[in-house]
């Protein structure tokens, strides 16, 4: 099925802070607004046949972060593969093959790739090319890991390098929280890092303000990832949050979070842990909708991890290291635990911080 996907005329974006006039080692900040205005005034050529881009799995909410903190993780994720395609209607897009879950849709406006691209076409005033999109999933639906994120950063990111990579990151981004909002809710704190890499604070969403945090790369930062078998759809586990909560509990997580913040930018692997595990609002009720899951905390820490929590919505655990062996042996740990405590076969994977985000990985020039 193919979508036509221009728009109409939109108000313009506020324009973002330049990165370049920033003052050094504090954090990169992004601001724009909700609409999707058309960014080029002129149709950008394709400067591509095709392209193949990818985007890396997230961790969000990071403890005490809810919905304004998180971080991309390497060696996970989704790819996409975009070409100019002649049988497809000029300003529209099709979805023609989707490696993965069987149950996604090749619907753009019911895909999560798609609705990225879609909107990725919008602001680039794409008129006189149809593309078609090919999605691979490395990501495990409703895991914890920014599975629809992933699929949105890598389609918007390839509909811009298609075109000459006419689009800032702070538009890949509104792109792909167009997505986001339909798939799961309003919420950036996967989209972002997917596409800008590293950890990222959402300071504002009206309007959208992003902050990158920069982690010293002469540190070690490892994550234990451990997947059990059981799915947690985000809008699920978002109606299990209560309402409304208690002064001490929000000035407890604000000041944890603070830390948190404080922590990945002094490389102060023992805060950052710290700070992870000690979120009273939200993991408190997501927890126990997890079979085994606050078992697999208390065994990852009694292990040597530094912190562990939630990973998203869930149900992925992810713990802290600083090694690459001790996360081994911590994640057969938690694999065990979520098998003794929850009775759900589980994955363990040991990751290093994504610092690049959604990026072209193979293209094929006109």
């Amino acid at each position: 099925m193919a979508i036509c996907c221009f728009p109409s005329p939109l108000k313009p974006m506020t324009p973002a802070t330049p990165l370049t006039n920033l003052k050094p080692k504090r954090p990169d900040i992004l601001r724009c607004n909700f609409s999707l205005p058309t960014i080029t005034t002129t149709e950008p050529e394709p400067v591509f046949t095709s392209v193949r881009s990818f985007a890396p799995a997230t961790v969000a909410n990071l403890g005490p972060g809810f919905d304004f903190l998180g971080c991309a993780v390497d060696g996970l994720g989704d790819f996409v593969s975009l070409r100019v395609d002649p049988s497809v209607h000029p300003g529209e897009l099709s979805i023609s093959d989707i490696s993965g879950p069987k149950k996604l849709s090749k619907n753009p406006l019911y895909n999560c790739a798609g609705i990225a691209a879609i909107a990725t076409m919008k602001m680039l005033n794409i008129r006189s090319v149809g593309l078609s999109l090919s999605l691979e999933k490395g990501l495990p639906l409703g895991s914890g890991l920014g599975s629809s994120a992933a699929s949105a950063a890598a389609a918007a990111v390839a509909v811009n390098e298609l075109f000459g990579r006419k689009l800032e990151v702070k538009d890949l981004v509104l792109a792909g929280l167009e997505s986001e909002a339909k798939v799961s809710g309003y919420h950036a704190d996967n989209i972002a890092p997917a596409i800008m890499g590293g950890f990222v604070l959402i300071r504002s969403y009206d309007p959208l303000e992003l902050m990158s945090l920069q982690f010293p790369v002469e540190k070690d930062l490892i994550f234990v990832l451990v997947s059990p078998d059981f799915e947690a759809p985000t809008k699920k586990m978002r109606a299990a949050l209560p309402a409304e909560i208690g002064m001490p509990h929000h000035v407890w997580n604000c000041s944890q979070a603070g830390a948190f913040v404080a922590s990945v930018l002094q490389g102060d692997l023992v805060g950052l842990g710290k700070a992870l595990s000690s979120d009273k609002i939200v993991e408190p009720k997501r927890a126990p909708l997890i079979p085994g899951m606050e078992g697999v905390k208390k065994a990852a820490l009694e292990a040597g991890a530094f912190g562990c929590t939630i990973s998203g919505a869930g149900p992925t655990a992810v713990a802290v290291v600083d090694s690459e062996e001790r996360g081994v042996e911590i994640g057969e740990r938690m694999v065990e635990t979520f098998w003794k405590e929850g009775k759900l076969k589980a994955v363990a994977s040991v990751k290093r911080l994504d610092r690049v985000g959604a990026r072209l990985v193979g293209s094929v020039p006109r």
